[in-house]
């Protein structure tokens, strides 16, 4: 069987499972195991047991469950709640103050936890019923925590981000400086697109009253001590990563220590609340692994056919301009992004797509910041964006789903421009990074 009749016999054997809606981990591994068996007989197998003793052994997969676990607890720990108290004492009053604070809460939130869900949930039990109740247009006030949420993909400490790191072989510290730029560029958008359109159109965040939310200077000042323990947590994930005191793995140990002291300060570090973030990160962690264990085995049948070979060879033939086909790989992981999620994506694509890349002389390490752009983009897609649901699960019962598609079309608009922006001056991705190298 040649390598390219393979090729699209596991990648149409893979469509077809997954249109079972059986889960991803499941419907790599069975395909893949099925390929194996078919190829070279059941002896083969061991490939599956190998690429299982790889995934558990990994020490950079460690950093998953200390980020997902530092994430849980810090969500459990009441700062999220002090945060948003602060923001409104200094917004309420600013045409838009409210949403564009909770674009700057979820930007603090995505480089303490690097986790999407955290941010929306909370802001859609925090945030919303703030602006609802101020008369914010629906869809502006849905859209800015949609968006905002999904800034945990892109700025550090993101464990998409770890996993795309992984995935590619490349320096998971590297990966973590460069999403700051492009992170704080995307918090700058929306905050600037609000700030517009309130500005142009009074009517969609009205001010409060005079005598409503009349903060006094001192209380303005005081609510900032909340700031103090989310600066120390950054700190230490990322200052320690940067100035090169530890690696991406141990700065999440040190978050971990962190969440646990932010916990113990504000009187939650109970057995409960601690149980439960455990409990969730459990969860989360085996759902990651046993995708990633799918998808190297579904990769390792795939390159051991020759079907990366073919696919480079296919791609290097072709007369097409370099960011030609650079667009083609980007709407192919936008079109994933509506059916799969990004961790599954990152697993099964990065692998087929890194060798074009690296064929096109491209740098890996700015493809990998378009890629979590593409991510950031399928959150808030119909019909599957994971925002949109992990919203809609807090919304009151008069707001429908279709309130929330209105509001993140200009948000997906902005991401598209800052990918466009990205690819046309990549230094703004690759300079930081290479600085720090230097330094």
């Amino acid at each position: 069987m040649s390598s390219s009749l393979t090729l699209f016999l596991m990648f149409s054997a893979l469509v077809c499972v997954m249109l079972t809606g059986a889960p991803l981990a499941f419907v790599l591994g069975g395909v893949a195991f099925g390929f194996t068996i078919l190829l070279w007989g059941q002896d083969a197998l061991v490939i599956s047991v190998l690429q299982t003793f790889e995934t558990m052994t990994s020490e950079a997969l460690l950093a998953i469950p200390l980020y997902v676990l530092m994430a849980c607890i810090l969500q459990r720990s009441g700062i999220i709640e002090d945060l948003y108290s602060a923001m409104e004492k200094w917004f309420s009053r600013i045409g838009g103050g409210l949403a564009i604070g909770t674009i700057i809460i979820c930007t603090i939130m995505a480089a303490m936890t690097g986790v999407v869900g955290a941010a929306v949930a909370a802001m859609g039990i925090l945030a919303l019923p703030s602006m609802l109740k101020r008369h914010y247009n629906q869809p502006l006030a849905l859209g800015a925590i949609c968006a905002g949420g999904t800034l945990g993909i892109l700025i550090p400490p993101s464990v998409v981000t770890i996993v795309y790191a992984i995935t590619a072989k490349i320096s998971i510290g590297k990966m973590f400086i460069a999403g700051i730029v492009p992170g704080l560029i995307l918090a700058v958008l929306y905050s600037g697109y609000i700030w517009i359109r309130v500005w142009l159109n009074p009517s969609l965040a009205p001010k409060p009253d005079e005598n409503e939310d009349d903060f006094t200077l001192q209380e303005k000042l005081r609510s900032l001590r909340t700031l103090i323990l989310p600066a120390l947590i950054i700190l230490g994930v990322l200052g320690t990563i940067y100035l090169g005191i530890a690696t991406p793995t141990e700065a999440a140990a040190v978050g971990v220590v962190g969440a646990l002291i932010s916990a113990l300060v504000s009187r939650r570090l109970v057995f409960q609340e601690i149980s439960g973030a455990a409990t969730d990160t459990l969860k989360v962690t085996a759902m990651i692994l046993w995708i990633t264990i799918g998808a190297r085995t579904f990769i390792s049948v795939f390159s051991a056919t020759g079907g990366a070979d073919s696919v480079v060879s296919f791609v290097q033939n072709l007369q097409f301009s370099p960011y030609v086909v650079l667009g083609i790989l980007i709407l192919v992981l936008v079109f994933l992004g509506l059916f799969l999620d990004e961790i599954g994506i990152i697993l099964l694509c990065v692998p087929v797509f890194l060798p074009i890349i690296t064929a096109l002389d491209f740098d890996p390490l700015w493809f990998g910041v378009l890629f979590m752009i593409t991510a950031q983009m399928a959150y808030i897609t119909p019909p599957f964006g994971y925002t949109l649901f992990y919203l809609k699960g807090v919304l009151p019962p008069h707001i429908g789903i279709a309130q929330v598609y209105r509001g993140v079309i200009p948000f997906f608009l902005l991401q598209v421009f800052a990918l466009i922006l990205f690819v046309l001056f990549p230094d703004l991705v690759t300079w930081l990074p290479n600085f720090m190298v230097g330094h």
